[in-house]
Parts: structure tokens; C-alpha cells; sequence
């Protein structure tokens, strides 16, 4: 006697037309679909690009704030001794020459129908000094110009020019305090001016180039003479 198969048991589910099989069965090679291809450039899960790592720097594992601080120190440090050497072996400037002195010629004082020009000591230091009989200090340095000049023998040349002044008085004044050096009489200012003279006395050292080397406002001490001196027989003519 054959017996007829029975419905399923209610309850119990039975696997619908093209699902897939259970989790472990394996499935027929019909019918399967192939593997989903990965988007270039995506990198799975669980797996690190190569790069560089740090010293000190585990895999998977951020530099710490010291080590980034330690690593900035030390680029610094190379930078600075890479810009001081580079201003150390930088050549020097070479030293601006001192100012020209102005070229001047004046009618002297002493001969009026001589005169008194900076050109015809040309090659030699000089001493310009400004003054007038009426300048207090003036009255305080000019005998001691005066001694200088004397005790030289006339070597260190010095050049007078009287500014601002009466001739007749100018002329007292120099033979009262035996000036045997040259002095041109300014009539106007221009010399003055040109040489930037806005009160006297001033004294000008000028190098055989006839650079000013040395200036010295208000009355010259033998203090001052000495140092100019020294400056202008020891200058170079350029």
C-alpha cells in the first residue's frame, strides 16, 4: 500500500525558490555570483599604507607631543647654524671715507691782496679753525693755536678763518696773541656754511686727502691737538 507524502507540519518553514543555502552548505557552483571587486584606492579594513614612522614610534601609534616638539627644536637649531654661518663668512663692508673738506680761498687777513686758499696744501694735513676777536673761547684757544704752530716749526700746518668779524679788530686780535699761521677774512658766510659751521670756534683735522677726519666744537685743548694730529699725519690721502 503507498502512502501518500504528508503536507509539512504547521510551524516549520521550508526554503523559498533562489534563496541561499544555510550558513556552512556549501552553494552550487551554478548560479553563484562573483566576489564584489573593492573601489581602487579604498584599502581594507585592518590594514596600514607603508610611510614613514618617527623613532620611538610604535605601529599604529601617533607621535607624542614631546617627540614633535624635540623634532621642531632641532630643525630650528640646524636652521640658526645655517644662517650664521652663512652671515659669518659674508664679506665685510668696506668703511665709508670720511667727508671731503670743502676747497675754500679768502682774501688774508694780514694782506689783502694776498690770499688764503686750502688748494695750495694740497698732499698735506691740515688744522681749519673758525673764530673771531669778539668769540669768548676764541680769546681762550687762539694763543695756545698760536704756540703750537710756533713750536712745530711750521710742520703741522694750521689755517686760520675769521668769521663774522671786523677786519680792523681781527687784525689787533692775531698780533696780540702772536699768529704767525695764514688766516683768510670771511666777508660772507659762505665758507662757514659750507663746512656746516653754525657757531664758533670750530676746528676741522684734515688728512693729506684732505678728508675731515676729526671736528671739534667749541675751543681745541692740547688734549685735542695732540689726537687730531696723530689722526691726520697717520690718514691716507684717498
Amino acid at each position: 500500500m503507498t502512502s501518500e507524502s504528508e503536507p509539512p507540519a504547521e510551524g516549520t518553514a521550508t526554503p523559498a525558490e533562489g534563496t541561499a543555502p544555510p550558513a556552512g552548505t556549501a552553494a552550487s557552483s551554478e548560479g553563484t555570483a562573483p566576489p564584489t571587486a573593492r573601489p581602487r584606492g579604498v584599502r581594507p579594513p585592518g590594514v596600514r599604507l607603508p610611510g614613514v614612522r618617527l623613532p620611538g614610534m610604535g605601529p599604529g601609534r601617533r607621535p607624542s607631543t614631546p617627540l614633535i616638539i624635540t623634532v621642531a627644536a632641532v630643525v630650528v637649531l640646524v636652521a640658526a647654524i645655517i644662517a650664521i654661518d652663512a652671515t659669518t663668512h659674508r664679506p665685510a663692508k668696506a668703511a665709508a671715507p670720511p667727508p671731503a673738506a670743502p676747497a675754500f680761498t679768502l682774501p688774508s687777513l694780514a694782506d689783502p691782496a694776498q690770499q688764503v686758499s686750502l688748494g695750495a696744501y694740497r698732499g698735506h694735513p691740515v688744522i681749519v679753525n673758525f673764530f673771531a676777536s669778539w668769540c669768548g673761547p676764541c680769546k681762550k684757544e687762539t694763543p695756545l693755536l698760536a704756540h703750537y704752530y710756533r713750536a712745530s716749526g711750521g710742520k703741522v700746518v694750521i689755517v686760520g678763518v675769521d668769521a663774522n668779524d671786523s677786519a680792523t679788530a681781527a687784525r689787533r686780535f692775531l698780533a696780540a696773541n702772536g699768529v704767525a699761521y695764514p688766516v683768510g677774512f670771511e666777508t660772507t658766510p659762505a665758507v662757514a656754511d659750507a663746512y656746516g659751521v653754525a657757531s664758533i670756534p670750530q676746528t676741522f683735522f684734515l688728512n693729506a686727502g684732505h678728508r675731515i677726519v676729526k671736528r671739534v666744537f667749541g675751543d681745541v685743548t692740547m688734549k685735542d691737538l695732540n689726537a687730531g694730529v696723530a689722526l691726520i699725519d697717520g690718514g691716507t690721502s684717498k
